[in-house]
């Protein structure tokens, strides 16, 4: 990563980029695609910054659009097993929508993803305190990034098109004492929206000082279309044998919770709704699921973590990454009073988020996987989300 903010993709509101061979700008790889990125003006936010959406469309039609503002994935579309294509992720129609109460959809998550309980941490000795936002069971804690986290800030943005696949890489330098954080923090991301229906999200930072990072997206998923409901029959899977086990206010107690005779048990594909109900000191805290879940055999490579499968429409999600844990969340506080795109109100546990992360808290828990970049190392998390319907 060069650490020098990367270039717009250009003055007029709309590009096309469409190649069918040749070397695709920005890779320098033979080949290409007959995918598509364009670039619309998307409104004003209340500073008078212009924000812009962007749509990546590849050979197969499926298509995403992602706004400069916070990085947010506001669409995405995926075929069901007749090749109906549907919208499912929830989301927003306008910009003023997602300014005005956004609970994360489709969001770009840092500096740190999750909790940090009491806003406080130490590094090499130092102790640092940042934003507290959120106080689940009454305990203030630091959230998803703090007030204005990554969710809220504009991303400089440049189109590319490679062998196969479109995409953007989106750049933010986030300064030192942002949040209450240490350092400044150099983030480049990517989305790649694959010819094969996969979308490849892709984060490296860099830093001048010693300082926690845990990047993820926070997209809402519902594979029967974003206003299609409840998604407690979605047959869901989870390669995990333990969760981090929280406390009333969310936060992990330092435990690794066997799933084995659990609710948490997602070993084998089991229905969202099939145990969210049951008396179970972990869901009362949720309330739902809202835990991170330790991942397998972790090795820090890219290997598959979750299988989703809505019966009706046939789509199933398998999502692969390099991260030890994935969160998952089945929208315990959804209560309509997010009306979304086209009008539609989402109401309780009608969408689910899976996020890709290290653990929550583990600024303040020893026995967890460092989450502390330091300058002389390089942060990479890679997340892919195929999308298949049968």
């Amino acid at each position: 990563m060069s650490g020098k903010t990367p270039s717009g993709i250009g003055l007029g509101l709309v590009l096309v980029m469409g190649l069918a061979s040749g070397v695709a700008k920005g890779d320098g790889r033979e080949g290409g695609t007959l995918g598509s990125v364009t670039k619309e003006s998307w409104g004003r936010l209340p500073d008078g910054q212009s924000a812009h959406l962007y749509t990546l469309k590849n050979a197969a039609g499926m298509t995403i659009k992602v706004t400069d503002y916070g990085g947010i994935i506001v669409s995405l579309t995926a075929p069901d097993r007749n090749g109906k294509f549907a919208d499912i992720v929830l989301g927003y129609d306008t910009l003023d929508a997602y300014v005005a109460n956004n609970p994360y959809f489709g969001a770009a998550i840092g500096r740190y993803g999750n909790r940090i309980a009491g806003g406080r941490f130490t590094v090499d000795g130092k102790s640092c305190t940042l934003e507290t936002n959120n106080e689940p069971g009454g305990i203030p804690c630091h959230l998803h990034g703090g007030v204005k986290g990554f969710d809220k800030v504009m991303w400089d943005v440049e189109a590319i098109v490679r062998d196969g696949a479109v995409g953007l890489k989106l750049h933010h330098m986030s300064p030192d004492g942002a949040g209450g954080y240490p350092g400044n923090l150099d983030v480049t991301m990517h989305y790649w929206l694959s010819d094969d229906n996969a979308l490849r999200i892709e984060f490296e930072a860099t830093t001048d000082q010693a300082t926690p990072v845990n990047l993820t997206n926070h997209s809402y998923f519902n594979l029967g279309g974003h206003d299609s409901g409840a998604i407690l029959n979605h047959d869901l899977m989870i390669r995990a044998d333990h969760i981090t086990a929280v406390d009333k206010g969310l936060i992990p107690t330092g435990e690794m919770m066997s799933v084995d005779g659990t609710p948490f048990d997602f070993r084998t594909p089991t229905a969202i709704g099939k145990r969210i109900g049951v008396d179970d000191a972990q869901l009362k805290v949720g309330p739902g699921y809202d835990h991170n879940f330790v991942l397998s055999r972790w090795d820090g490579k890219l290997r598959s973590a979750v299988i989703v499968h809505e019966p009706r429409s046939g789509r199933t999600l398998e999502i692969e990454t390099t991260e030890p844990g994935i969160q998952f969340y089945s929208g315990n506080f959804l209560d309509g009073s997010n009306v979304g795109k086209g009008g539609h109100a989402y109401l309780y546990r009608t969408g689910f988020c899976l996020e890709p992360q290290h653990y929550p808290d583990s600024p303040n828990q020893p026995s967890f996987p460092s989450t502390i970049l330091r300058p002389d190392e390089r942060y990479s998390h890679t997340s892919v989300y195929r999308f298949t319907a049968k």
